[in-house]
């Protein structure tokens, strides 16, 4: 069996030649997990007050905020919301939700949005914009708002029990990758989730709002097309700044060193958004303007490698002797590279093994090390 394939994002037409095989993350984890019983009322009360975090990925530019997160949307319908409710009220058990305790003493659902996000709307009287009024239920409760049950049926509901299990990962200290393994394995919402929604939410922080910016640069557009729902031009970004800044750290899988890179730099402790930005703009404008929009396709596609190598080699250039005047010369160099056997192999097959990474890489500084 041939384990080698391509990742591909047809939303965003991107391609990317991982190793399947590598891409397993290789640890023991020391994990605490313990069940907890919520009346419904002290949930709804937790979210209210974001002691509870059910996550999605939304960028208020005005509000300046961000709640990023690995759950899909809020995808069911009134009759499946009004169900839901009609079981707390009728008695009925419930599935149980999955917690992710963080070292802040905050939980992040894992499992379980729908059901949650169903219960805030109906304490809220809102359901996706609209007044939230039961429907598809008996006849004792249709037209019902939480505001006007009867007193019985809202303490009924108030008390109704929700099992929760927690996790809280203690080793490895330095990210949260069992929690990403997780995630991965437990995810009932039928949905593949992509790596970089799950990094979202597990290093939700000032880089993921640095990064969602950085998506919405207009030559970055340009280069990589329309946005992609499940963040995957996000992750090509992430990509070129943990090679850029954090290649030392290289090794098999690649989801686990950039897992590591959105850990050390959550906070932007390690790299300043100033910084962040700054490269990634004059990065982006210089190819632009040298080879255009077709940069990142040597086949028609946008390929992940390509754009990784490519955007670090010009990226050491800018850091190492300012701004690329000679555009015609960086043109130049992009076919030259493009048409380069060793570089071509490098990242079309197996783009995530060490010596593919590394001859990538070299080739791609070499390239571009000597332009004025």
């Amino acid at each position: 069996m041939n384990d080698k394939k391509a990742a591909y994002d047809a939303e965003n037409d991107i391609v990317d030649m991982l190793d399947e095989a590598d891409e397993s993350i290789p640890y023991v984890y020391s994990i605490t997990s313990y069940g907890a019983d919520y009346p419904v009322d002290s949930l709804v009360k937790r979210i209210q007050k974001e002691d509870i975090v059910v996550p999605t990925f939304r960028w208020n530019s005005e509000e300046e905020t961000t709640v990023v997160g690995f759950q899909r949307e809020y995808v069911w319908n009134q009759a499946k919301a009004d169900k839901f409710i009609e079981s707390l009220l009728l008695g009925l058990p419930v599935p149980g939700i999955f917690l992710v305790k963080e070292p802040s003493g905050r939980l992040l659902v894992l499992d379980g949005h729908q059901r949650l996000h169903t219960l805030a709307s109906f304490y809220r009287g809102i359901l996706e914009g609209k007044e939230y009024s039961l429907r598809n239920v008996q006849e004792q409760f249709k037209g019902k708002t939480y505001d006007n049950l009867d007193i019985e049926d809202r303490r009924r509901l108030d008390d109704s029990i929700m099992h929760a299990t927690i996790i809280r990962q203690d080793e490895p200290t330095e990210d949260q990758s069992s929690i990403y393994v997780i995630f991965e394995r437990l995810n009932t919402g039928g949905v593949n989730l992509q790596p970089q929604e799950i990094r979202v939410a597990l290093y939700h922080g000032e880089f993921v709002r640095v990064l969602n910016e950085l998506n919405n640069n207009t030559n970055w557009r340009l280069l990589v097309g329309k946005p992609s729902r499940r963040l995957k031009d996000m992750e090509l970004i992430l990509r070129f700044l943990a090679f850029l800044f954090y290649s030392d750290q290289y090794k098999r899988p690649m989801k686990d060193f950039l897992n590591k890179y959105m850990a050390t730099n959550r906070y932007l402790k390690r790299q300043s958004e100033h910084q962040l930005k700054d490269i990634f703009d004059r990065t982006v404008q210089a190819i632009i303007d040298s080879a255009g929009t077709k940069a990142f396709r040597p086949r028609r596609s946008v390929n992940a490698a390509t754009v990784d190598s490519m955007m670090t080699g010009i990226a050491k250039r800018i850091i190492d002797k300012g701004v690329i005047k000679n555009t015609g010369v960086l043109t130049e160099r992009i076919e030259r590279l493009l048409q380069n056997q060793a570089y071509l192999v490098a990242i079309e097959t197996g783009t995530s093994e060490e010596g593919k990474v590394k001859d990538r890489m070299e080739a791609a500084t070499l390239a571009f090390a000597d332009i004025t």
